[in-house]
């Protein structure tokens, strides 16, 4: 393609980018009534305290997708060396993407259009794997308060709580053995014809040591510490009768849940409303507070970062790499 019409066609792509994703964003605040119930609910509460407590909240969200850009900038190591800031620009860009694909597969390109064009390929797969640790700690702490929630909340019987408990021990045994060993994803790919010729793409996996995925998990368990933390706050602040070890396991199970639904991240909100309802249903009575406490989350999380991303797509450059910073 001619240079000239590179640049036309790498401007239009990037003005429907975030037009589209705008336009999705609109459709769907506009038309959110768990956002409005949550607006009620903040009326009868201090100005200075709804201050105080959303700022916070706001400034772990900033934290999370900032851990987020530092595991992002350990993972390409082997591939290409990029600054901080340009990690955390590619970051924001992929979650404007995300909001308008399913299961925010327009991260990847989102994030990897950073990266020079021969890499681009291999720093999809890098993500992969800091996809996997973050999915490794989701189906652990998952599975076990899931197994807390049936023995608390459903009545097996006794033989039926010891057999799900030993299913959840192997199944996080699992994943951890899986995650710490996913070189051998490569020796898999290698063993087979058909997925020998791009092995140039997949051959990352066999970079990741013990100890370097051990360091990626950390990250992904700090992500987790922050955005449990965030929903714990907004649960415990608007609704302060559930007890807090409730809150906690019940965030875990919703976490759990919403991972095995493929979803869009605008239409993901319905997802997390419906599953926060039925699991905190066994705990409160307040079905609208629960619901408004997961809208408000989902604003602060997957909205607001997104409207800051679509600053970062004009800064893409797709048929070259970009200027270092």
């Amino acid at each position: 393609m001619i240079p000239k019409y590179k640049g036309i066609f790498s401007n239009v792509l990037k003005v429907a980018i975030v037009v589209f994703a705008f336009w999705f964003i609109y459709n769907k605040l506009s038309t959110n009534n768990n956002l409005k119930d949550f607006k009620n609910i903040l009326a009868r509460i201090p100005a200075p305290e709804i201050t105080a407590v959303l700022s916070f909240v706001v400034s772990l969200m900033f934290l999370n997708w900032g851990l987020e850009a530092l595991k992002w900038r350990r993972l390409l190591r082997h591939i290409e060396q990029i600054s901080l800031w340009r990690s955390v620009e590619s970051v924001f860009c992929g979650l404007t993407w995300a909001v308008f694909t399913p299961n925010r597969i327009g991260e990847y390109g989102g994030r990897v259009f950073f990266l020079s064009p021969k890499r681009r390929i291999i720093g999809v797969v890098a993500m992969a794997v800091g996809n996997i640790g973050q999915m490794v700690l989701t189906n652990i702490f998952g599975a076990i308060s899931l197994c807390i929630f049936i023995y608390r909340f459903i009545d097996l019987d006794y033989r039926l709580d010891y057999a799900l408990m030993a299913l959840s021990v192997m199944f996080c045994i699992f994943f951890l053995v899986f995650f710490f060993n996913i070189r051998w994803l490569n020796g898999l790919l290698l063993s087979m014809r058909f997925t020998r010729k791009y092995k140039k793409f997949y051959s990352i996996l066999g970079r990741y040591q013990k100890k370097e995925l051990l360091n990626i998990l950390l990250f992904c368990l700090a992500r987790y510490v922050v955005f449990s933390t965030q929903y714990f706050i907004m649960f415990y602040w608007l609704i302060p009768d559930i007890h807090y070890l409730d809150i906690l396991m019940m965030v875990c199970i919703l976490f759990f849940v919403q991972s095995t639904l493929p979803s869009l991240d605008l239409f993901d909100i319905g997802v997390r409303s419906v599953t926060a309802s039925y699991f905190f249903g066994f705990v409160t009575t307040q079905d609208v507070a629960v619901i408004a406490c997961t809208a408000s989350i989902w604003l602060i999380n997957i909205i607001i970062p997104a409207i800051l991303g679509s600053y970062f797509v004009f800064k893409l450059n797709f048929f070259g790499s970009l200027n270092r910073r």
